[in-house]
């Protein structure tokens, strides 16, 4: 009976004509994803070259998305024929031919097309008239039974989106952070859906900064066992491992502290193209952000004193091997000055007649060497 609503309004709304999915899409959405018309199983999207980018293109209507299998021309087509409605066209990684048709469809600027497939920007926002061009950069923690120096901590990719009137193209980098599960817990909020492409651009957004948050507490872990082991006199604390950090770090840093500028563009009340409601969730965003930029530069901060620290330590330990050098060499001065006198050979010197004089000078140091070893042993030389 809902299908049957929906249908009769989509003829009211376009003069009497019914806007119907291809012909071969399957029934049922989440069925379609799996099988083909006939039932078998689908297989799988090639990867190498001339493979399509195109992961997902669903049209939404009113927050509800359309049942069916859309191409992105037939969904925008539809989608400026109503109102209250929006495509949301996801990539992954696309070609530049196949990007450079998908922006003739939905006329986006040449620049941010060529920035959407290199995938070498920073986090912001741009606007190309009517389209804003969002970018974020993804991260993920990557796991490791043990921290050395060629441990990789966190991934890093890139999220670009095309935010238009009726429409949203989402373009993802890397694997760091996949947007099928964003999708299906959007589509189940329909009122959240219903304010359209911005929405979309909330949520993909909001997985992206819940994600350095869960990367950011994975970090301290690592920093703490890190500061463990340094202080430890049994670990190895290695520089190696404290500089592997330090540019995982980085690379975390230069994710998270850029994206604080568009976010703060999205939240303000000057920006009237964001719906009043949508602004309220990107400010929540915010302040997951804020508090993610917080403890990355907190652990930068940590990890330069775990750095001096250990720098510090490394100097301590080669000042103890000099002293123990210096002692040992002191000793050792004693036995080597009183044989050079007696080796010169001089005839009118003491004791070179008595029968004792070899054993007795070898006794006098014998005794000056053990009570240097017990002096030097007292003021912790050796």
């Amino acid at each position: 009976m809902t299908d049957r609503v929906a249908r009769d309004r989509n003829v009211e709304q376009n003069g009497g004509r019914a806007l119907r999915p291809r012909a071969w899409a399957a029934p049922v959405r989440a069925m379609s994803r799996i099988l083909n018309v006939d039932g078998s199983p689908r297989t799988p999207e090639p990867t190498g070259p001339g493979r399509s980018g195109v992961v997902d293109c669903g049209l939404y209507v009113d927050g509800e998305r359309q049942p069916g299998e859309w191409h992105y021309a037939d969904a925008l087509a539809a989608a400026q024929r109503q109102r209250d409605a929006f495509v949301w066209l996801g990539l992954h990684e696309p070609e530049l031919d196949e990007m450079t048709a998908i922006a003739d469809t939905f006329g986006l600027h040449e620049l941010a097309v060529e920035d959407a497939v290199k995938a070498e920007q920073r986090p912001k926002l741009e606007r190309f008239g009517e389209v804003a061009f969002l970018v974020l950069r993804t991260a993920r923690y990557c796991e490791h039974a043990e921290l050395t120096e060629n441990s990789e901590v966190v991934e890093t990719g890139q999220v670009m989106l095309f935010i238009g009137p009726n429409f949203l193209i989402s373009v993802r980098h890397g694997d760091a952070c996949r947007l099928a599960p964003v999708r299906a817990d959007l589509e189940a909020k329909r009122d959240l859906l219903g304010h359209g492409p911005w929405a979309v651009a909330y949520a993909i957004t909001d997985r992206v900064v819940d994600l350095y948050l869960e990367v950011a507490d994975r970090l301290e872990d690592d920093l703490d066992v890190l500061e463990a082991d340094v202080f430890d006199r049994q670990g190895s604390g290695r520089i190696q491992r404290i500089y592997q950090m330090k540019r995982e770090l980085v690379e975390f840093k230069r994710a998270v502290t850029p994206l604080q500028r568009p976010l703060l563009t999205l939240t303000s009340q000057v920006n009237r193209e964001v719906p009043h409601e949508v602004r309220r969730y990107f400010r929540d965003v915010q302040d997951h952000l804020s508090r993610t930029v917080e403890q990355v530069n907190s652990y930068d901060d940590l990890l330069n004193s775990i750095l001096q620290a250990r720098l510090a330590q490394v100097t301590v330990d080669q000042n103890d091997d000099m002293r123990k050098i210096a002692a040992w060499a002191a000793i050792g001065a004693v036995w080597t000055a009183i044989a050079g006198i007696y080796g010169m050979n001089f005839h009118n010197m003491p004791e070179l007649d008595w029968t004792y004089g070899y054993p007795g000078v070898v006794a006098v140091m014998l005794c000056i060497s053990l009570g240097l070893y017990r002096w030097f042993r007292r003021n912790g030389w050796l």
